[in-house]
């Protein structure tokens, strides 16, 4: 799995605002929402969820 140009730019908005590294990558999905929900509990486990969607996919 070789990583792309739009990967590297899925990680930075993953970074700044992880509901919209996951929304690049997935689109409206209950993965969405629970990256929403993660982020509001606390940023990091919501960065750590949209960093391992971003790998999965």
């Amino acid at each position: 799995m070789a990583l792309t140009a739009g990967d590297i730019c899925k990680f930075i908005f993953a970074v700044v605002l992880p509901p919209l590294g996951v929304f690049m990558e997935k689109g409206c999905d209950s993965d969405l929402l629970i990256n929403i929900v993660l982020t509001i509990l606390g940023y990091i486990p919501g960065i750590i969820h949209a960093f391992y969607i971003i790998l999965k996919y």
